[in-house]
């Protein structure tokens, strides 16, 4: 079992168990520096091993004047903007692919900074612009490969966790990760008792070095223990197994009440704004570019079979409110599932031949542009689902109540779920799940180059196995 808190996770690899002697585990504080102190050194070899190539390729030595000084410019201007922007941390550790990220943007910054003062101290007549560019491209290639093999490395190192963690358990029984270093505070004599220093001293003593310390106990020690933890310099977290089913963020306070933080609102101002600029930007150039497409697709449907060319329908949006969401239609009228009761199968024989042509090339949902424009949906989001949306013979929310969370903010015509593969009918309960997890990841880790990336990616599942 793995104990959660919040965004906490328990994970033990690399600790040794624990519960009879309250042995206090090895701290990762020192690995952890080392490893930074390697990436270090393996960024400034990818800077360097890119201008030598670059000097190579441009004069036919490596250690030309040009590459070779604006590599040694590079290195120190590229780890203070490093070091500032979280390139060297813990959530690099845990993610090799975030660290990538934030490097590849240090790098930028400091490529534009080295050329902004080039500029003002008429220094960039004097430099292979060639071998700069050359350069700067290897560098940051070199760098990228550098950092992805050195994560998979570190977290075979760091057994899978960059940090120490450590779990009490108090007077209840809880199951804890497989390696997971756990202590027994009964058998290892180890009370939350403020009025006791020399108590606190041994719980300060096993805790130092530590990352962090999670607490499982009975409610009425809760408090105590969470007084004897404020001053141990320690991340604490304390169980509380009866908010499971709130499903905490965090917590706050009203009138000097502590409250438990259960959903978190929309995105702030100037992330509303980015996101709705890119929306609207795109609606408006996405309508002008396929409008003769649009109509050509009408005239089939008109063509084909009788009743209205767009099929509308109530779908489920942003704060768990209805909107009217246009398609083209592709079934024949009088077979149309306006509640969405039944989910489209394949060779469907409700569907028309232009239908599941467009289907089949997810020129159906091109009039949800115009949806985007009004703002009742979002380029990047959820998936709007019908009320009577089954997963096998259950409703949505029947299965995972978290399914309403998706609603937080604005559904999309494309989304994380669908550049992954879910989509089509939802014949079995993972068929959900697995796209309610996608939109859950979604939520909690939204930035507008996210949505961005997730554009750029729809275009290589435009036509899928399960589109129909």
């Amino acid at each position: 079992m793995n104990v959660e808190t919040g965004g906490l996770a328990v994970h033990g690899a690399g600790f040794a168990e624990a519960r009879d002697g309250g042995r206090r585990p090895a701290s990762k504080e020192a690995l952890r520096v080392g490893l930074y102190l390697a990436l270090m050194a393996l960024d400034c070899a990818a800077i360097a091993i890119g201008f030598l190539l670059a000097n190579g390729l441009r004069f036919g030595n490596v250690l030309a004047a040009d590459g070779f000084s604006m590599g040694v410019a590079l290195v120190p201007v590229y780890l203070g903007v490093a070091l500032n922007s979280g390139a060297y941390g813990i959530e690099v550790l845990r993610s090799p692919r975030s660290g990538i990220w934030r490097a590849v943007t240090a790098f930028a910054f400091a490529v534009g900074t080295i050329l902004l003062f080039s500029f003002y101290l008429k220094l960039s007549t004097d430099f292979s612009r060639l071998v700069f560019s050359v350069g700067a491209g290897l560098s940051l290639s070199t760098m990228a490969a550098f950092r992805l093999g050195f994560g998979g490395y570190a977290t075979r190192l760091l057994g899978g966790n960059p940090i120490s963690e450590v779990l009490i358990v108090d007077g209840v029984t809880h199951d804890a990760p497989a390696g997971a270093h756990v202590i027994d505070s009964q058998r290892a004599q180890l009370w939350p008792d403020i009025n006791d220093p020399l108590m606190l001293d041994r719980i300060g003593r096993m805790l130092d070095r530590m990352d962090c310390v999670i607490v499982a106990c009975p409610p009425e020690r809760r408090e105590r223990w969470a007084a004897a933890l404020k001053g141990a310099n320690i991340d604490a977290h304390i169980l509380s197994p009866e908010l499971d089913g709130l499903g905490a963020i965090g917590m706050s306070s009203y009138a000097g009440t502590s409250a438990v933080h259960v959903a978190r609102g929309a995105l702030g101002l100037r992330d509303r704004a980015l996101k709705r600029l890119l929306d609207f930007t795109l609606a408006v150039a996405g309508l002008i570019a396929v409008a003769p497409l649009m109509l050509v697709v009408a005239l089939a449907i008109k063509l084909e079979s009788p009743g209205p060319v767009l099929f509308v329908q109530k779908r489920l949006g942003q704060g768990n409110r209805l909107f009217s969401m246009y398609k083209f239609r592709s079934m024949r009228s009088d077979r149309c599932d306006s509640a969405g009761n039944q989910s489209t199968r394949r060779d469907d024989d409700r569907i028309t031949r232009v239908g599941r042509f467009i289907r089949a090339s997810s020129i159906d949902e091109l009039p949800q542009l115009l949806n985007v424009l009004i703002g009742d949906m979002s380029f990047v989001g959820p998936r709007p689902h019908a009320l009577g949306s089954l997963a096998g013979d259950q409703l949505f929310w029947e299965i995972d109540q978290r399914y309403w969370h998706r609603h937080a903010c604005k559904p999309g015509i494309t989304g994380l779920a669908q550049v992954r593969g879910y989509r089509g009918a939802t014949e079995q309960r993972a068929d959900l799940t697995n796209r309610l997890q996608s939109d859950l990841e979604y939520l909690a880790g939204w930035t507008i180059w996210r949505d961005i990336s997730i554009l750029f990616a729809t275009f290589g599942v435009i036509r899928h196995k399960n589109a129909f």
